[in-house]
């Protein structure tokens, strides 16, 4: 199952939250390269390519499918917020859009309700370019799923985390002195792996 981010989440901390970690005293110069830090952490743990394997703010992703069958399994990146969309290739390889009054979710799995079942889909070979399901969803999370916009709820160990990979970054530049590296790059000291691990998932 490829997974891509199609409207990414913002940084997990706030300018506020930093200021006051840093004791920057609302230095305002210092606000932009602070959330620049807070960016870089973020995207370090967060989504598809993050440490966590999980998705923590909230974002839409976009999930392609080899089989139909896959609708079944838990989509990845949890917390599922809802789904989107879902569409499918046809027997005529028309796509189409499945119902959403034909499934429901349900432990973060797509369920076909009662009465209803999985699409019948083009009986060819799944490819990157052309999936035969792609399944467009909502994880991260928030203090409300049916809010709208939705309000980030990042738990608290994952929240100081992040405060300190800007910490650690901001007092020794040199581990930021390019923020255009891949989020991989960014190191975590022990106390942000013993706070995050208990929230990583495994694929």
């Amino acid at each position: 199952m490829d997974v891509i981010v199609t409207a990414p989440p913002g940084a997990l901390v706030t300018w506020e939250e930093a200021d006051a970690h840093l004791r920057l005293d609302g230095d305002e110069d210092q606000r932009e390269y602070v959330m620049r830090l807070a960016a870089a952490a973020s995207a370090h743990i967060d989504g598809p390519t993050g440490w966590l394997g999980r998705a923590i703010g909230p974002q839409t992703l976009r999930a392609a499918l080899a089989r139909v069958e896959d609708l079944l399994e838990p989509l990845p990146y949890p917390p599922l917020i809802d789904v989107v969309g879902i569409q499918y290739v046809d027997a005529s390889r028309q796509v189409q859009t499945w119902d959403p009054q034909n499934y429901e979710t349900i432990g973060g799995r797509i369920i076909p309700v009662e009465g209803a079942a999985l699409p019948a889909v083009y009986d060819g070979t799944y490819s990157r370019s052309f999936p035969l399901v792609t399944v467009s969803y909502r994880a991260g999370f928030v203090v409300d799923a049916a809010a709208n916009p939705l309000v980030p709820a990042v738990p608290e160990p994952i929240r100081h985390a992040v405060l300190l990979m800007i910490g650690d970054m901001y007092r020794f530049p040199e581990t930021a002195s390019d923020l255009n590296v891949a989020p991989s790059a960014i190191p975590m000291s022990t106390t942000v792996k013993h706070l995050l691990s208990p929230f990583r998932k495994f694929f």
